[in-house]
C-alpha cells in the first residue's frame, strides 16, 4: 500500500466552513476531484447522484435564495443579522458542491444502496479535494431540507441533498478530535 494514501486517510480532518478561504480548486482540479468522486460502488450503474457547483458570484446569488427561504420558512421573523448570515452561507468557501442523491426504482437496486452510493460520492469528493491540498467541510444544515431551496435547486421528487461540500484553503490547521475507541464499537461474530 502507498504510505501517502494511508497518511492522508489517517490524518484527514474536516475544516469548519468558516475557516476556508481562497484559493479554491482551479477548473482542471475541480474536474479531477469530481471525476474521482464518482469512482464509488454503483450497483447497476445507475449513477444515483449528481453535482451542482457554486463558484464566484453564483455563491452570493444563491445566498439571496437561502435568505428568502429563511424569511419564508422560519417560524419567527429572522433578524437582519440572521439573514446576513444566510446570505453569506456559501461565501464561506470559494467552491461549494451540492451532491444530490437520486434514488431510482429499479428491480435489484435497493434504495439504501443508492443512498449509500451518494454518501460514498461525498466522501470521495472530500478525500480527493484533501489530496489536492484543500480543506473541506461536508455539511447539510437546514438548507438541505428547505422546500424553497429544493425548488431553487430544481430537485425532482426522488432527489435529496446528500450534502454541500465546501472546498477551499484552510486558514489554519485544525486540531484533531477524539476518535472512536475500537474496543467499544467492534465485535466479532462467533456464531
Amino acid at each position: 500500500m502507498t504510505h501517502a494514501i494511508l497518511d492522508l486517510l489517517s490524518a484527514r480532518r474536516s475544516v469548519k466552513a468558516a475557516a476556508l478561504t481562497e484559493p479554491g480548486p482551479t477548473a482542471d482540479e475541480l474536474q479531477r476531484i469530481l471525476t474521482i468522486a464518482t469512482r464509488v460502488p454503483d450497483h447497476k450503474k445507475l449513477e444515483p447522484w449528481r453535482f451542482i457547483v457554486f463558484e464566484g458570484e453564483a455563491r452570493a446569488k444563491f445566498g439571496e435564495v437561502i435568505a428568502e427561504a429563511c424569511k419564508a420558512e422560519d417560524r419567527m421573523a429572522p433578524s437582519e443579522t440572521r439573514l446576513d448570515t444566510e446570505r453569506a452561507r456559501f461565501l464561506r468557501a470559494p467552491t461549494v458542491v451540492a451532491v444530490i442523491s437520486r434514488v431510482v426504482e429499479v428491480p435489484g437496486a435497493p434504495e439504501i444502496e443508492q443512498v449509500l452510493s451518494a454518501g460514498a460520492v461525498c466522501m470521495n469528493l472530500v478525500i480527493a479535494a484533501n489530496a489536492h491540498g484543500f480543506g473541506t467541510a461536508w455539511l447539510t444544515e437546514w438548507i438541505a431540507f428547505s422546500p424553497r431551496v429544493r425548488a431553487a435547486l430544481s430537485l425532482a421528487a426522488h432527489e435529496k441533498v446528500a450534502g454541500f461540500v465546501y472546498i477551499g484553503t484552510a486558514k489554519e490547521r485544525q486540531p484533531d478530535r477524539d476518535r472512536p475507541d475500537l474496543a467499544k464499537i467492534v465485535t466479532r461474530w462467533q456464531g
